[in-house]
């Protein structure tokens, strides 16, 4: 029985509630009365109930549709302004004892090379990615405790906060590994950890064991409750996902959801960002092979009714997307994006030289032209890490949002890290467009003193000083 306060997968997602709300969304996508309601709550910017959020998504009405993609961009304006912030992969070992069907990592996949880098080519590639200006890493893994164990990472993730090289050095470092203990997320926390990121794929549980046929991510429950013990070992910030294409994208959505609900019910905290990949081409796995593809029209659905569904919570796009694809939802509720990502173990330095990806990527430009790009689309990016550096996480970044205070250092702690970008690593077009975004959003700060400070705090980056943050 569905219960969003219980601890046990099958009852905070629950199968039956989950169908259930997928056949109220379908008797009710016309119900325009019913709708009105759905968007009048979503407007004050609360969010919505899993099955609020449903009925929406269902819903094939155009003049509805455009409804719900304008709301969307409010409340991403509201929440969090026009700043995009970025990050990149990093990915440590493809060594792997799982069998995803549809993740080359499988551990019967001969095909690909398997790699595990040493702390000295990770400062390497930490090195390499500092020199592009990134300052936010995400860590990828495989799942193998013999050559991938949480000490190593561990270890990574000192090394990585250790090199400082000319201006450089990674501020944040977010990490995706297997589902485990209380006990190791509570050593991830102490080694200063941003988010804790693990997708479920799909929330179907009969899908799911399909696709885990064996190894440790086989045991759905294990999965679906790694949250719950991330939480438990201290670690408040969490992101989920689901990798859509694999199973029915509206079971998966209303999955996504419960989850959410779930961690508010349980921690008064819900997920600190949702990822929305789809399933792309990497080695032997051919995404023809899933027949639950879905289309760029309604992956742009998803991502607008998820930004008005949990107005709180950042959403992620990966270069997994096209430019042209992204550029169509970032302005729907996009938050994060990576630039210039490689998702081969060594990338970075070696440019893919061996066949260790884990996906095609779709778009390959450089960090500076995915910059430039963004200005072009009137976004501010951001490195900013500011949120985590200074205790606002959990609970207290939660508020922040819910309350619409973020955008009181989102913006100023924006435009500073861009300006230290411009100045160390951008090309002389892009800091053209970046000095003068910078100029013309500094009158845009509604805070006199924050104001002051930021113009105060940007010439202090002029003179060769960093790391300035509100």
């Amino acid at each position: 029985m569905y219960n969003p306060k219980s601890k046990i997968a099958t009852e905070f997602i629950d199968d039956a509630e989950i169908r259930e709300t997928l056949a109220y969304a379908e008797q009710n996508k016309d119900n325009f009365a019913l709708i009105d309601q759905i968007l009048e709550k979503a407007a004050t910017l609360k969010g919505l109930s899993h099955r609020e959020a449903m009925v929406l998504l269902e819903c094939d009405s155009p003049e509805y549709l455009q409804k719900i993609f304008s709301l969307a961009m409010e409340i991403k304006q509201k929440n969090y302004g026009n700043r995009i912030v970025m990050f990149a992969p990093l990915y440590l070992s493809n060594y792997c004892v799982n069998e995803c069907r549809y993740c080359p990592y499988h551990h019967h996949n001969t095909h690909i090379a398997r790699k595990q880098l040493s702390q000295e080519e990770i400062a390497r590639e930490v090195i390499a990615l500092q020199d592009m200006g990134h300052k936010r890493l995400a860590l990828e893994t495989g799942e193998d405790p013999v050559n991938c164990p949480i000490e190593y990472v561990l270890e990574s993730i000192k090394t990585i906060y250790s090199i400082k090289h000319k201006n450089g050095a990674i501020r944040r470092v977010n990490v995706n590994i297997a589902a485990t203990t209380v006990e190791n997320y509570r050593k991830l926390k102490e080694a200063g950890i941003g988010t804790y990121i693990l997708f479920q794929e799909t929330y179907n549980k009969e899908s799911y064991e399909y696709l885990h046929p064996a190894g440790p991510k086989s045991n759905y429950a294990y999965h679906t409750e790694a949250m719950d013990r991330a939480m438990e070992g201290g670690i408040d910030d969490v992101g989920c996902g689901v990798l859509f294409g694999l199973n029915m994208y509206r079971y998966d959505f209303v999955g996504l959801l419960m989850h959410a609900e779930h961690l508010e019910a349980v921690f008064g905290v819900g997920p600190h960002t949702i990822s929305v990949p789809r399933i792309r081409s990497a080695d032997d796995i051919d995404p023809a092979q899933f027949s639950n593809a879905i289309s760029d029209e309604i992956f742009q659905r998803i991502v607008a009714v998820l930004r008005i569904a949990v107005p709180y919570t950042g959403l992620i796009i990966s270069t997994r997307e096209s430019q042209a694809t992204r550029e169509k939802v970032l302005h729907l509720g996009i938050s994060q994006i990576s630039g210039a990502s490689r998702t081969s173990v060594g990338g970075y330095v070696e440019q893919e030289k061996e066949n260790t990806a884990q996906f095609d990527i779709s778009d390959d430009r450089t960090l500076d032209e995915v910059i430039g790009w963004l200005m072009d689309l009137g976004h501010i990016p951001s490195f900013c890490t500011a949120c985590y550096r200074e205790g606002r996480t959990g609970d207290r970044f939660m508020s922040l949002v819910k309350t619409q205070q973020i955008g009181n250092c989102c913006q100023p702690n924006a435009l500073l890290t861009l300006k230290e970008y411009l100045m160390d690593y951008a090309s002389p077009q892009t800091r053209e467009k970046g000095e003068k975004m910078i100029q013309d959003t500094i009158p845009k700060i509604p805070n006199e003193k924050v104001r002051r400070l930021t113009v105060e705090h940007l010439q202090d980056i002029e003179n060769g000083k960093r790391d300035f943050r509100f």
